[in-house]
C-alpha cells in the first residue's frame, strides 16, 4: 500500500525514510527519496534543496555523521554524535590568539580618527595592530 506524503513537510517524509530504511544515507540519497515520495518537479527540487537542508540541519531528530552523511539523532550513540563544547571554545581562542591581521589606514582615516602616526616615514597606507591598537593623542 502506497503512503501518500503530500501533506507531509520535507524533513517529516526524511524522518518517515529514515525510519523504515535504518541506516546511515547520503544527503543526496535522502533528498532523492524524499523528492520521489513528494513527487517534486525538478523546478521544484531545485528550488527546495537548501531549505531541505538547512530545515534537516536545524531539526533535532537528525544528526550528521560527517561527509555529507544523515541519520536519526534516535539511531546514535551519544558518544557518536556530542560534540564537547570546550574542544570548539579552545579551537576558537587558539584561533584569536593566532590572528595577526593588520588594519590599514591611510593618512586621512588617521586624521579623521586622531590616530597617533608612529611611522618614521610618510606613506599612503598604515597598518594598525588589533591586538595594539594605537594611542589616541
Amino acid at each position: 500500500m502506497t503512503e501518500n506524503y503530500k501533506n507531509e513537510s520535507m524533513v517529516d517524509v526524511a524522518y518517515s525514510y529514515l525510519n523504515e530504511v535504518k541506516q546511515i544515507t547520503r544527503f543526496a540519497d535522502l533528498f532523492n527519496a524524499v523528492s520521489e515520495r513528494l513527487e517534486l518537479s525538478d523546478a521544484e527540487k531545485e528550488n527546495l534543496i537548501s531549505i531541505f537542508y538547512t530545515n534537516l540541519s536545524l531539526d533535532g531528530r537528525f544528526v550528521t555523521l560527517g561527509d555529507n552523511e544523515w541519520d536519526l539523532r534516535s539511531n546514535q550513540t551519544y558518544d557518536k554524535v556530542h560534540i564537547d563544547m570546550n574542544d570548539v571554545y579552545s579551537d576558537i581562542e587558539e584561533e584569536t590568539k593566532a590572528n595577526t591581521d593588520l588594519e590599514e589606514y591611510d593618512k586621512e582615516e588617521i586624521e579623521a580618527e586622531g590616530l597617533k602616526d608612529d611611522s618614521e616615514e610618510e606613506t599612503d597606507d598604515h597598518q594598525i595592530d588589533y591586538d595594539n591598537p594605537p594611542k589616541l593623542d
